[in-house]
């Protein structure tokens, strides 16, 4: 039996072969890049003293965080999954335009947001759950990071298109270097400069910056089958990349916006221990970065594969890649869930010593991944109907899980008698029903026509 694969042409070949040959080291590519906010969170937790301050005081820069990324989530689900479809019809240079415009577009949205995030800090950090105890290191933290936002529409935004090609290796060098200089700086600028978390967001910035400058030395290269000579503009393709990326974008920023409602809920019920509990939320939320990884690998590696076999028209090998990435992510979300609920403590005292932090977050933690490996589900569908060029669909369900379900749930459940396990219940709720109605969804809308070789663009 033949099982060899030719990189980049998911139109032949083993389907889980080629999910697997992008998510082997797209999955390591995406834990190192976690391993930028972990590793600064593990060395800014232990800082003597002031360790869980600061913790809790970074903790409410997420939101801002996230909303950055929203951005460049809008590049890399929109741009890439139209390049692959545009590869698989065999028009590269189509393919390379859309990845211009897109490097266009990034530069022009990240100086802008750089500005007005940076003057406004403050009244933003305030809305994010900053009280007076942490405001200064929820501020030193990202007066310095947001400078390095457009290394970060670079390096995120634009390895998708790396890996899009079948240049997974190269897509797990962009962050493992960034990773390593980040591992290797925080202690320099934290302990030894005696910088603090100003120090850890110096360390993230240099080595964004390196991550960034990496990505487009490749994607001007030579070995790049898409490559990226020149900026380019074009309004058309820039309105089918918001379209379709704005799923992605929907669900940074939504995921933004509970987050700071979380904050600020937590801030108001916890009382005398808000602090504390908005310090087990910044864990939770690291924990949760860290434990999805697979899931997301899996996911983002058959995307392409979906794309371009849509693009070529050939539906049986469509259904085929979601089937594989339907049961990969399922297999591992089961193990997850079952890993964090009977070891929380393994995980939470990786980011704090502090005994009275890792006691509070031990039960909350359990109440928040309590259905976790629904999370399966509700990414199979969206990336499904990413991969199938549906952002009505895509958009909806990236609004449902947080927007429409999430959101409301952190307000009004803490009135109802949950307390502060309302914030982290609201999360459980959420995948449940927003994992099996997404995924339903796609399996009756979509997948179930093609399987039966329905045209579902006719249909």
């Amino acid at each position: 039996m033949k099982t060899r694969i030719n990189k980049g042409n998911y139109g032949e070949g083993s389907i889980t072969l080629h999910i697997l040959s992008l998510a082997l080291p797209t999955l390591l590519a995406e834990l190192v890049n976690v391993l930028y906010s972990v590793v600064d969170r593990m060395y800014i937790g232990h800082i003597e003293n002031v360790g869980t301050l600061a913790l809790s005081g970074v903790g409410v820069v997420f939101p801002i965080i996230s909303f950055i990324s929203a951005f460049s989530s809008l590049i890399s689900t929109g741009g890439a999954p139209i390049a692959a479809i545009e590869r698989g019809k065999g028009d590269d240079r189509k393919a390379t335009l859309i990845m211009e415009t897109c490097l266009s577009f990034a530069l022009i949205i990240s100086c802008l947001l750089t500005i007005l995030l940076f003057l406004f800090r403050l009244p933003l950090l305030s809305l994010m759950g900053a009280d007076s105890q942490i405001i200064g290191y929820a501020s030193d933290y990202f007066s310095i990071y947001v400078f390095g936002s457009v290394f970060v529409f670079i390096s995120v935004g634009f390895n998708s298109f790396i890996t899009m090609q079948g240049f997974g290796g190269i897509g797990m060098l962009t962050v493992l270097i960034g990773a390593i200089l980040n591992t290797v700086l925080d202690p320099i600028f934290i302990y030894a400069l005696s910088m603090g978390v100003k120090g850890a967001a110096v360390a993230t910035v240099i080595s964004q910056f390196v991550s960034a400058l990496w990505v487009l030395l490749f994607l001007h290269s030579k070995k790049s089958k898409l490559r990226l000579e020149r900026l380019s503009l074009d309004k058309a393709i820039l309105l089918r990349v918001a379209k379709l990326g704005v799923s992605g974008f929907m669900f940074k920023m939504t995921n933004s916006l509970t987050q700071a409602a979380s904050n600020m809920t937590l801030r108001v019920f916890g009382g005398s221990l808000s602090t504390l509990y908005i310090g087990a939320m910044s864990v939770i939320n690291s924990t949760r970065e860290m434990v999805s990884l697979p899931i997301s690998a899996i996911t983002s590696s058959a995307q392409p594969v979906i794309s371009y076999n849509y693009g070529a028209r050939k539906s049986n090998r469509v259904c085929k890649a979601i089937k594989s990435m339907t049961l990969m992510t399922l297999f591992y979300g089961i193990l997850i869930w079952a890993f964090v609920l009977a070891f929380p403590q393994t995980l939470i005292s990786i980011y704090t010593p502090d005994k009275d932090l890792i006691n509070i977050t031990i039960p909350v933690m359990r109440i928040f991944f309590a259905v976790f490996f629904m999370m399966a589900l509700q990414s199979s569908g969206q990336t499904t109907f990413v991969a199938l060029n549906r952002p009505r669909f895509a958009v909806f369900f990236s609004l449902l899980r947080k927007a429409i379900l999430v959101f409301p749930l952190i307000l009004i459940l803490p009135h109802l008698g949950f307390g502060v396990n309302g914030v982290f219940l609201a999360e459980a709720i959420s995948q449940l029903l927003g994992g099996s109605i997404c995924y339903s969804t796609m399996y009756f809308v979509f997948y179930r026509k093609m399987k039966k070789g329905i045209d579902i663009d006719a249909s």
